[in-house]
């Protein structure tokens, strides 16, 4: 994109999926310094697209964190419509000037959806917090940067952040929120014309329930809840992608999932379907809307 002056610079995935391969699939303790859900990749063979059934009712019904507002967001506009409805579908030319900031389960989104005109920056064990600090992110150049310093680079017109699986053990949901508003705000420095969607953390399966770690769907439902509320506070844009992702049982559907936590390239599919038939643009929230 041409535009402010800015280099602009595509995300460049960290080695090939081969080397992914080798990755250990492990669970790391769960702390604010930075507990993470590491990388998968499997060699089964791709099954068909599940078909999403919608989670029922409002995520995270349970979970009430408004009560410390952040009293900067006055100013702001309104916020849309949340979450954002289905709209008609859209090209893929449409994220040309789309960034995607996430962690391992993003990266996955890059190699497996097919997505080839956004821009993905990520890193594997990313979170809320790391994304600031931790020099986890090789340019162009090979110099390794934050997150936020590489995004703060790319021009962009839309900023998609999913963000939280590996934040699932922090003692304290409070954290999580309040670290979030920080993200929300940075962003909204560097890219004050962009449009900011915060993402639902898809749930995981019921492998994944069995284990009883701390990566389970209660937590999960806990901070879309927080997500979901820094949105309408922030007016940013929130996308249930879980909702697309979820079965009949509130779990992640076996197919769709490599380890019960990432998803495979069906369920990347899936994903890439749900931002496809959720744009952004005024009127095409109008006629769903009207169609609703």
């Amino acid at each position: 994109m041409e535009g402010n002056g800015k280099n602009v610079r595509k995300r460049r995935l960290p080695g090939v999926m081969a080397a992914l391969a080798a990755a250990a699939l492990l669970l790391t303790a769960g702390a604010s310094d930075g507990g993470a859900v590491s990388s998968p990749l499997a060699e089964a063979a791709e099954p068909a697209i599940y078909k999403a059934v919608p989670a029922a009712g409002k995520i995270g019904a349970g979970t009430d964190i408004r009560a410390k507002a952040l009293p900067e967001n006055a100013g702001e506009p309104e916020a849309p419509p949340c979450p954002l409805p289905e709209t008609a579908a859209v090209e893929d030319t449409y994220f040309d000037g789309a960034v995607f900031l996430g962690d391992s389960r993003t990266e996955g989104l890059a190699l497996y959806s097919g997505l080839k005109t956004a821009h993905f920056y990520t890193a594997v064990g990313a979170t809320v917090e790391s994304v600031f600090s931790k020099k986890n992110f090789e340019t162009e150049s090979g110099e390794k940067v934050p997150l936020l310093d590489a995004v703060a680079d790319q021009d962009c017109d839309k900023v998609y952040v999913m963000l939280g699986v590996n934040e699932l053990g922090w003692s304290k949901t409070e954290t999580y929120y309040n670290q979030y508003a920080k993200l929300i705000d940075r962003l909204r420095e560097d890219h004050p014309e962009a449009k900011i969607v915060l993402q639902s953390l898809p749930p995981v399966s019921a492998r994944q329930e069995a284990k009883k770690t701390y990566v389970n769907n209660a937590r999960i439902s806990d901070y879309n809840a927080v997500i979901q509320t820094l949105a309408e506070e922030k007016a940013c844009y929130f996308l249930d992608v879980a909702a697309c992702l979820t079965d009949e049982n509130g779990l992640l559907p076996k197919d769709l999932n490599f380890d019960g936590i990432h998803l495979n390239p069906a369920g990347c599919k899936v994903w890439l379907n749900c931002l496809r038939t959720h744009s952004l643009e005024d009127e095409a929230i109008a006629a769903a809307g009207k169609a609703g």
